[in-house]
């Protein structure tokens, strides 16, 4: 892949200097100027990718990524029976719809009752020990 950039640069001078004239100002003073001569110059950039040799006797992209770590918990469709004690559904018999890979995730498996609690909802998530797997 190639880029290609352009660039207009007008030459400038650029004086810092401060104020030796027995000024009582502590500030230097920054300015800038043209060149008396108007002439532009045009700078061009061009960018290329370059990937590494291959060493020798090495097949190129030979490398494999590491196989998947295991799923955890429940399998989707499992039955599940609920262990969490405030639960509405404690003790109760629930289907897995999902388990979420992220180990940092507090509460990965959703699981779906067939009976409501007083709020309407038949969904709920559970942490994995709150959850054991029936037959």
């Amino acid at each position: 892949m190639t880029s290609m950039a352009t660039c207009n640069m007008a030459p400038t001078a650029l004086a810092l200097g401060s104020n030796l004239g027995g000024s009582t100002s502590s500030r230097p003073s920054l300015s800038f100027r043209r060149p008396l001569n108007n002439s532009r110059r045009l700078m061009v950039v061009r960018a290329q990718e370059v990937s590494p040799p291959a060493k020798a006797g090495e097949a190129p992209d030979t490398k494999r990524p590491p196989p998947p770590p295991p799923p955890i918990g429940p399998k989707r469709g499992a039955k599940v029976k609920i262990l969490r004690k405030e639960s509405y559904w404690y003790n109760g018999i629930g289907s897995v719809v999902a388990v979420d890979q992220d180990l940092n995730t507090r509460y990965p498996v959703t699981v779906r009752f067939t009976k409501v609690n007083y709020a309407n909802v038949s969904t709920n998530n559970y942490a994995l020990d709150e959850v054991q797997e029936v037959p």
